[in-house]
């Protein structure tokens, strides 16, 4: 039994005319009918009969009829949804990011995509730049929006990037976080050196060791070595303890929004080059849902 036979007699039996169908079906009336016979011959049954000189459906096709039809209406179905996979429409998207894209980039991209393509699934998770890119080369997940290198890094973030793709997509200044009664919230713009006799906040090293050293390595090329009395695995930890007063911190930017009354960001003037944020994925992933998210990016 052929798709072809079905659609067949599912137009005859609508039509209840051989003529009238083949000249809808773009068929001769000898094919369309050796297509019925074929069809009936494969099911062992009767379909139609002939009533006073009229075409009408025996009791056995008026029951497959609607069988039939069901199962075009299906086999139609599965040819749209491999279409509409093919060019990125469904599916899904596995995307990881780290926790600074949060905060501008990432609800952008997902509100744009969402709005482009709203049947695809978004399997979404915050993970840290090294497990992005584990998980890109084993093919667990399909992009990442990470911190791919640090100003002072290169070289180590050419090894950690090495056969993936990367697109820049912001470059993020970091900026002081203190606490709204801070002595320098006055200021609009402050040097690192005067944090000096200040408590940190820190990343755990563990979170972020390259964002973490390099913190570090700022203070100290600025006079002095950071005081570190609590350490955080996420931004918004960070914020809620420098709100505390238990220390200040220097986060990434873009920064979480925060009650001004409770924390305040202050630009830093020391000459400072900026984080890049970038979207990475596989040159062997061939997902069509990666390829519009690319387009779209």
């Amino acid at each position: 039994m052929e798709l072809r036979q079905l659609r067949s007699f599912v137009v005859v039996a609508e039509e209840m005319n051989v003529g009238r169908a083949a000249t809808r079906l773009h068929l001769t009336q000898p094919s369309l009918s050796r297509q019925i016979a074929a069809l009936e011959h494969d099911l062992g049954v009767e379909l139609f009969a002939r009533v006073k000189r009229r075409f009408v459906l025996t009791t056995a096709g008026a029951s497959f009829l609607a069988d039939a039809q069901d199962l075009l209406r299906r086999a139609d179905e599965a040819v749209r949804t491999a279409q509409r996979t093919q060019r990125g429409e469904l599916g899904t998207l596995r995307l990881r990011f780290v926790q600074s894209a949060t905060f501008e980039v990432l609800p952008r991209l997902l509100s744009a995509f969402r709005e482009a393509y709203p049947e695809v699934v978004l399997d979404l998770e915050s993970i840290t730049t090294i497990r992005q890119t584990e998980a890109l080369r084993d093919g667990r997940i399909d992009v990442g929006l990470m911190r791919p290198t640090t100003p002072e890094g290169a070289r180590a973030t050419a090894a950690r990037t090495e056969g993936l793709l990367t697109r820049v997509v912001s470059n993020d200044p970091l900026v002081a976080v203190l606490p709204a009664r801070h002595r320098l919230v006055r200021r609009k713009r402050i040097r690192l050196a005067e944090l000096a006799d200040d408590p940190f906040v820190f990343y755990t090293r563990a979170s972020g060791p390259a964002v973490h050293d390099s913190l570090v390595g700022y203070c100290r090329a600025a006079g002095y070595t950071p005081r570190i009395e609590q350490e955080a695995a996420d931004v918004q930890t960070i914020v809620s303890l420098v709100a505390a007063g238990l220390g200040v911190s220097l986060l990434i930017g873009p920064t979480p929004p925060t009650n001004p009354d409770a924390v305040v960001y202050r630009e830093l003037s020391d000459d400072l080059p900026p984080w890049q944020l970038s979207v990475a994925w596989s040159p062997d992933n061939r997902s069509p849902v990666l390829a519009r998210f690319l387009d779209l990016l």
